[in-house]
């Protein structure tokens, strides 16, 4: 049997911290305020328990994370976390972690691999199938307690080679599908802004220049969201006549939601991720058992319940 992995609990991390030493982490990226969080939390729990951690950023770059997992390995370290750059990617480093017998943990970004890991790797997330449901539903509460019975709306997706983004995306039309949506939803386009809220600006920009009429943005994070703000306040819209719905519940999203602009985000809790991921790797390089797939629960966010989520991120 498998031992179930504690979130809250780093009792057995702080006990097994010398068989720790040295765990190489690769994010996908350091420019992204999410994995900023993610990252910190994985290097504030590290710290708190006296664990030797050495984090690296891959810039987005599949071959540069796969050169980092070899180097890790080859440094000998006792384990590996990996924020993965391409969740369709992974099995490479799978492979590699295995074959030197190296425990691997995957955070946040859920390899394709999963249901197929060995047991020395492990998976700490959340789930994706509740982030876009929480997400859309919420809004779709919104319209229809305006009056709406029928609304036009512009879907941004995150990167196509993430899980997330997909998930979040296929959640969307979920709510749709299945009828939990209490008015009908018609997509008038959706297109990639990977992530970016620069790039969410520019297609913002690029669709309002259509003159199309439009209830609301549903995002696959809160960067993108922010951006379909700017573009939006920026012609001069007025935000009380469009939803705009993102995920991640970022200080930058909250402050965004504080002000009027934002009207749905889900938590996703960062700090939680990594503080399991390190427990994980840390268990794993000690020879204990660990759940091979933990979920954290998303949250969902809305100005009633704003004030509780102020300080989490």
């Amino acid at each position: 049997m498998k031992k179930t992995l504690m979130i809250a609990g780093f009792a057995a991390l702080m006990g097994t911290s010398a068989m720790a030493d040295g765990i190489g982490v690769s994010m996908a990226k350091f420019d992204d305020n999410f994995l900023t969080v993610l990252r910190n939390g994985i290097q504030a729990q590290a710290d708190a328990a006296g664990l030797s951690v050495q984090i690296e950023d891959a810039g987005n770059d599949v071959a540069k994370q796969l050169d980092q997992i070899n180097n890790f390995i080859a440094s000998g370290v006792t384990s590996i976390i990996v924020n993965p750059v391409d969740t369709s990617a992974t099995q490479a480093m799978s492979d590699a972690a295995a074959a030197a017998g190296v425990p691997l943990v995957y955070v946040n970004r859920q390899p394709v691999n999963v249901d197929t890991l060995p047991d020395n790797q492990a998976f700490v997330a959340s789930n994706e199938e509740e982030s876009g449901t929480l997400e859309t539903i919420a809004m779709c509460d919104n319209w229809a307690a305006e009056g709406k019975t029928e609304v036009n709306v512009y879907v941004m997706q995150g990167e196509l080679s993430n899980q997330a983004a997909v998930q979040r995306t296929k959640d969307i039309y979920d709510v749709i599908e299945a009828g939990k949506c209490k008015v009908k939803v018609n997509v008038i386009d959706q297109q990639t802004a990977n992530w970016s809220r620069d790039e969410a600006t520019n297609l913002m920009t690029n669709w309002l220049s259509t003159g199309a009429a439009f209830d609301g943005v549903i995002a696959n994070n809160d960067e993108m969201a922010l951006g379909a703000i700017q573009a939006i306040k920026a012609a001069g819209i007025d935000m009380a006549t469009v939803q705009i719905g993102g995920v991640d519940a970022t200080q930058d999203a909250l402050a965004a939601m504080q002000a009027g602009d934002l009207d749905v985000t889900v938590f996703q809790n960062a700090a939680g991720q990594g503080a399991g991921a390190l427990d994980a790797a840390t268990k794993l390089a000690a020879g204990e058992a660990v759940e091979q797939k933990v979920y954290i629960p998303f949250e969902l966010v809305i100005p009633a319940n704003l004030a509780d989520y102020a300080a989490k991120n």
